[in-house]
């Protein structure tokens, strides 16, 4: 009896009638961005070398330029705004939609300006 086949690929698991583990995302940049968003929101464990680079280098500006880049692939606008010592917050936007708060798509606050894009860009993407 032969066997049959089951559905594989970006879009196997809305096939099967289950959500995509990669919520919006459908190309490789997308998911790889997916996979270190979620490293980055792991509690940093001192042993772990490869997850302690992953945070220094998100946990910066350039990890904050790759992650609007990486973004805006995937069709988001970024806005970052600076509330004095208080805190920052990052807000996505559907590329191409004028950027009011009704139509944000994400947004979040955070003491750090890279926290609040890494926990943006999360729930965007979601």
């Amino acid at each position: 009896m032969p066997r049959r086949s089951r559905p594989h690929g970006p879009t196997a698991s809305r096939a099967c009638g289950r959500p995509s583990p990669w919520g919006r995302v459908s190309d490789q940049r997308g998911r790889l961005l997916v996979a270190a968003l979620g490293f980055a929101g792991l509690p940093m464990l001192s042993y772990d070398r490869a997850l302690w680079a992953l945070r220094s280098w998100l946990d910066s500006w350039a990890g904050i330029g790759a992650i609007a880049t990486g973004m805006a692939r995937q069709g988001f606008d970024l806005q970052l705004t600076r509330y004095d010592e208080k805190g920052w917050r990052a807000t996505f936007y559907t590329t191409g939609m004028e950027h009011s708060i009704t139509s944000a798509t994400a947004s979040a606050w955070e003491r750090t300006p890279w926290h609040a894009v890494q926990g943006a860009a999360r729930d965007a993407l979601r």
